[in-house]
């Protein structure tokens, strides 16, 4: 893919745009172990020409996706596919184009690619993922080359703002570990109730990362439609109560796994009782969020990698 040679005006303006020094330390990022100043984020965001005002945003991403819970030693270097999706909320989205409508998760026009792209060249040339040396990933996927950039959709949602359900109001990022995207579509249910039995029941197959019992805990997330949404809240206002439907209907019977699969989930406390196992450990780790056009029809569901605890983190200097 081209790039733009990053001038030193070009950068100079990135730099500035964000409000702090260029050789501060915005997070030491591994696998190398390498520190992440201003300046280094500037020249890469240069060379995709993302929104120098996107600097605080990306600025901000690096500071969560470096927080300890976060994992990122573990999730550069992983066999499996992860890449951390960013999640925006508060008036900053709109105001750098981020879409959160109508093909949000990819293919529309805006800013988020470019965004999503120059944080990716931050990973390779800075944190040194680099496939087949650091990174071990068998497949990798498309989020690696351009990100996982994307917002709520808050004025269509009936419930509180994602980041806000997290603790943090107006501008705000999360950095989620996602494997990837998986569509969830139906044509049948028009209740609240059904809608949520069939997309977590959606959400559950006996080799996904989060019934894996090497990981200490996992998270999963979901975002609904906004017609969906309204159909769900007409129903089921709660966005507590829809998580613990989600939760409850994303298990699995003990016996769909072969009988060697048995011992660890017992040996790990996975199994409910009733003898089924929950792809997550509480409806907690289910999130819920809206997203997406308005032509019905589908979810998504974005599984995650596994030991990377979701950080949300406020955007400060926003554009």
């Amino acid at each position: 893919m081209p790039l733009v040679p990053p001038t030193p005006e070009l950068v100079a303006e990135y730099v500035e745009a964000s409000g702090l020094p260029a050789q501060h330390v915005i997070a030491v990022l591994p696998p190398r172990n390498a520190n992440c100043t201003v300046e280094r984020l500037a020249i890469n965001a240069a060379m995709t020409l993302a929104p120098v005002e996107a600097m605080p945003l990306m600025t901000t991403a690096l500071e969560a996706m470096a927080d300890p819970a976060f994992a990122l030693h573990a999730l550069n270097a992983t066999t499996g596919s992860v890449v951390p999706a960013l999640i925006v909320n508060g008036p900053v989205a709109r105001q750098l184009d981020i879409p959160a409508g109508a093909g949000c998760l990819g293919g529309v026009a805006g800013a988020a690619p470019a965004i999503g792209r120059a944080l990716r060249l931050v990973m390779r040339n800075i944190a040194g993922q680099l496939i087949g040396v650091t990174s071990q990933s068998v497949y990798g996927q498309p989020g690696r080359v351009a990100g996982i950039v994307f917002a709520e959709w808050e004025e269509m949602s009936p419930w509180a703002p994602f980041a806000e359900r997290r603790g943090v109001s107006g501008n705000a990022v999360t950095v989620y570990g996602a494997m990837g995207t998986t569509n969830i579509c139906d044509l049948v249910a028009d209740t609240g109730a059904g809608l949520l039995e069939i997309i977590g029941k959606s959400l559950a197959y006996p080799a996904a990362n989060g019934f894996l019992t090497s990981s200490a805990f996992s998270e999963t997330l979901v975002a609904v439609n906004p017609v969906w949404a309204k159909l769900i809240a007409r129903d089921i206002p709660d966005v507590a109560e829809v998580q613990a439907l989600l939760w409850k209907h994303a298990t699995l019977p003990l016996d769909w796994w072969p009988e060697p699969y048995h011992e660890p989930f017992e040996k790990a406390g996975r199994i409910l009782p009733g003898g089924t196992v929950p792809l997550v450990p509480s409806a907690e780790h289910v999130f819920v969020l809206v997203a997406g056009g308005e032509g019905n029809l589908h979810a998504a569901a974005l599984h995650s990698w596994g030991d990377t605890r979701t950080t949300t983190r406020p955007v400060s200097h926003a554009a």
